[in-house]
This record gives structure tokens, sequence and C-alpha cells, in this order.
């Protein structure tokens, strides 16, 4: 079995500053109009370390009424920054990225406290996280327009491209750096201000940010950052940078049932939305591909971030003709991981984010083998949030992972016979984030890629994403495309000029 930690529960306080370098990138504000600040009425909420328990500090617990403060600052900074060039806006985020780069480890082990994940994923996460304001910056210069001829004499068409304004950034805990940079970078290239409602679980990640952002000299208000405990009052924030007609976008990554709220709520105003939201991978190892490396990919596409990421890997579908190898290979692979606090040496994955994961994690688990799947390594819970990597094989007919994301460590093996059934079933779901699959047919592979209903294939790799390539799916996993060259244009509004000469 993988090694679970033991006694790593150790509860009371844990003073982050004493692993740092720079103990000031501990920042337990929220950041308003260039200002360190409470809530306005005083309440706090605790932030806890996932793995060992400990209290990792206070940050504010905010209102709509702070929020509303968040957002006036963001429109009162914007004339001012959407009118600097855009070579100054490239500057400037340019010397967020180096300062973002020399201050990497820090932040990486900030994530391995609030999030979980281990070491090596955290650094990880950074490097892929200020990617993203390497990539803007340069982009800033590159938001090029365009001129139309004109079907009739004595008239010039011209398209020039615009900031939208104030915008609205909701993000994640699984990725509590890189899901802000993602959206921050275009955003702040394109000469836009923004307003971010940093997650519950995981805040100081973006307070983090936001500190090297001042000290580089990002001007106040341009970017703003609300701190609010789950329940009513992240519904009330939530509602209100939607519902706020000064804020013209918002960007949010979670899940499709939030997002279909945030969309019914945003529609008052029409705001311009770009939503990331829940998925369902499938991983389809059809019988020529390369085993070994079709098992190394299932291993990054299934456990990264303990199989908490939207791109997840969440049906993993082997041809009967190499079902029973492919199984063998992979469960030896996931006894050999080690799970415990990130920290510690040798340590491959932490724990889950929260207990409602831990018990949905058990639920697939136990629903699955219920009706007849088989436990080939792991299954069980461990101490405080932690789950042990899981592979099942024999799936029976109906299982949960079907039409559920786990968003877990839970690699479920389903067995098909043709490439035509396995495209049936791994498309007859309502959302398209994701998919991966292995083969060394190269017709297969442009024929399958092309009818897979996703948004994001990977084609013999389980690491797709990248800062330099458009990332977002179709149907209920969303609409928009973050990265990439597109990235930027999210955060920008055409706007027609006839000239009459």
């Amino acid at each position: 079995m993988p090694q679970m930690p033991k006694n790593v529960i150790k509860g009371g306080k844990e003073d982050l500053t004493q692993v740092l370098k720079d103990p000031k990138l501990f920042r337990t504000d929220a950041y308003i109009d260039g200002k360190w600040t409470q809530s306005s009425d005083g309440n706090t909420f605790k932030v806890f370390n996932k793995a060992t328990q400990a209290e990792l500090g206070t940050v504010p617990d905010m209102s709509a009424a702070d929020t509303r403060k968040a957002i006036d600052a963001a429109a009162a900074a914007l004339p001012a920054w959407r009118e600097q060039s855009a070579k100054s806006r490239q500057d400037l985020l340019t010397k967020l990225f180096i300062s973002l780069q020399d201050n990497a480890e820090d932040l990486a082990k900030i994530i391995v406290a609030e999030n979980g994940k281990s070491l090596t994923e955290a650094k990880g996460e950074i490097a892929y996280s200020n990617g993203f304001i390497e990539w803007f910056a340069a982009e800033a210069t590159r938001t090029y327009g365009h001129t139309v001829p004109a079907p009739l004499p004595g008239v010039r068409n011209v398209v020039i491209k615009q900031p939208i304004g104030v915008c609205g950034l909701i993000t994640p805990w699984n990725f509590p750096a890189a899901m802000i940079t993602r959206k921050l970078g275009p955003a702040l290239a394109a000469g836009c201000t923004v307003v971010i409602k940093a997650p519950a679980e995981t805040p100081y990640s973006a307070l983090a940010i936001i500190e090297l952002a001042e000290r580089v000299g990002v001007p106040k208000g341009v970017i703003n950052v609300v701190t609010c405990n789950k329940g009513e009052r992240e519904a009330a924030v939530g509602k209100e940078l939607c519902e706020n007609s000064t804020v013209r976008k918002i960007s949010f990554t979670g899940s499709t049932r939030v997002g279909k709220i945030l969309m019914s709520q945003c529609a008052g105003s029409l705001k311009k939305l770009s939503f990331e939201l829940g998925g369902n991978a499938p991983f389809i190892v059809f019988g020529d591909a390369d085993l070994d490396k079709a098992v190394d990919g299932a291993i990054a596409g299934k456990f990264r971030g303990s199989g908490q990421t939207c791109i997840c890997a969440n049906r993993i579908y082997v041809h009967e003709s190499v079902y029973a190898e492919f199984a063998s290979k992979l469960a030896a692979k996931v006894d050999k991981f080690k799970v415990g606090y990130g920290m510690d040496e040798g340590v491959t994955h932490g724990p889950l984010v929260n207990q409602a994961g831990v018990d949905k994690v058990s639920q697939h688990v136990e629903q699955s083998v219920k009706g007849g799947a088989q436990v080939l390594v792991g299954g069980k819970r461990g101490e405080g949030l932690f789950y042990e990597p899981t592979v099942l094989s024999d799936l029976p007919d109906k299982v949960p992972m079907d039409d559920e994301e786990t968003f877990g460590p839970l690699a479920a093996i389903y067995k098909f016979s043709s490439e035509e059934e396995v495209l049936k079933k791994v498309n007859d779901v309502p959302v398209g984030l994701a998919g991966y699959f292995y083969s060394k047919d190269v017709a297969r592979c442009w024929r399958f890629a092309e009818k897979l209903e996703v948004g994001m294939v990977g084609v013999n790799a389980a690491i797709i994403s990248q800062a330099v390539v458009p990332f977002g799916g179709i149907k209920e996993s969303g609409f928009g495309r973050e990265g990439g060259r597109d990235g930027i244009l999210e955060y920008l509004v055409d706007k027609l000029m006839v000239f009459g000469v």
C-alpha cells in the first residue's frame, strides 16, 4: 500500500514566517485601494494547514460592502491605468515576473502549507503560475486592431481593441497561485483593473502575489483582493461582483453548479464572462499504445494534486487486450507513492483540501466496490484529510465516476473492446473540458482527437496546461479561453471607428 502518514496531525498554531526567507510575504490582511486592510466589521476566519491541521493564521471575513469598496477603488484607478502605454504595462509585468521568480521557493512553501500538495508539485505550480505573467507581459504590446476596406468610396474603417474595464476574478483553491496569475496577467496587460475574490481555503498565495505586485510599483487600486469565508459571506461577495454594474467582466474557475449561479446573477448587467468549470476527463488506452508511457501519463493525469484538478483523468478506459497488464503496472506505481505533509522528505502526494472531498472519494470507492469493483491498491481513509491513492478495476456497469468528478486520488479503470464503443461512452456526459488517449496509430490519433467532445486533447501526452496555449472547455465545462494568444482578448472589446474622408 502507498506509504501513509502517521501522527502527522499536530494541531495548535504554525508560524509560517519561520520557514520563509522573506517573512513579509505572509500577509494576513486583505488589499483594497493600495492599503492592507481588515473587514469593515472586524470579522475574521481561520486558515489551517491541510496536512497537520495547525492554524496558519486568520484573514478578514469581508462583506458585500467591503467588496463595493474594492470595486470603487478599481473603478477610480481604471482611467490612469488604461491610459498607460502598453509598453509601460509590459515593463511593469516583467518586473513582477522577475520578483515572482526571485521568491519562487517561498511562494511554493505557502502553497504547501495552505493547500497541502507536495513541495515538488508546489514548485511546479509556481513555475507554471509565473509563466502567465511572463507570457502576458509580452502580449500587452500585441493587442492589435485592424483596418477593413469599405464597400463605399470616401470611408475608412478602423477597428481598435480597448480594455473592457473593471474585472472580477473568482479563483479556486486547487492552484492557489496559478489560477490567479492566469486571470490577473491578461487583465493587467490589457489595461483593466481587478477585484480578486481569493479562495477561503488558500488566501495566502493570493496575498503574497499582491505583496510583490505592490513592491514592483503596481499603482493603488489596480489590484484589489477581497477575502471571505465559505457560506453567506462568500455568496454575498460573489453576488456583489456579479450584480454590480461597475464590474464589466467576470472570470470564474470552479464548479459547473456555481458557474450557473454566477451566470444568472450577471444577466442583469450583461457582463462579459469567461468560465472554466467542471469536467469528467476520459483517459483512453488503445491496444496498440505504448503501455509504459500510458501508465506514466495516467499517473500524471490522474494523481496530480492528489486528483484535485479540473482536468484530472476521471474515467480511465483500457482496451480489453491490454487491460490486465495496464492495471497491474498502474497499481504497482501507485503502490510506491509516499503520502504525507508536503514539506517532509520524499512525500509525493498530500491530503485533500477539505472533509467534503475525503467523503466524496470514500463514497465513490464504497459504491463502486459494492457493485463489484476490485480494489487493486488503496481504498481507505487515512488520518485527517488524507485518503489512500486508490486504483479500482473490474468496474460494474454503473458507478458514480460515470457522471461525476471524484476530485480525489481515485483511478477507476474501465474496459472497452472497440473504438466506436469507447467514443460513445466518453462523449456521453454533459461536460467537455479535457480528454487524453494513447495510441501509435497516426490515423486514429487524428480521427479520435477530432471526435472527442472536449476543449483540450492530450494525444500520447497527459500534461497539457501551458501559459502559451488556450485553456478551456465546451458544453457545461464553460466558455472562453485562458492563456495563449487569445487569452488577452477576453479582457478587450472591439471598437469600430468609421472615418469619412
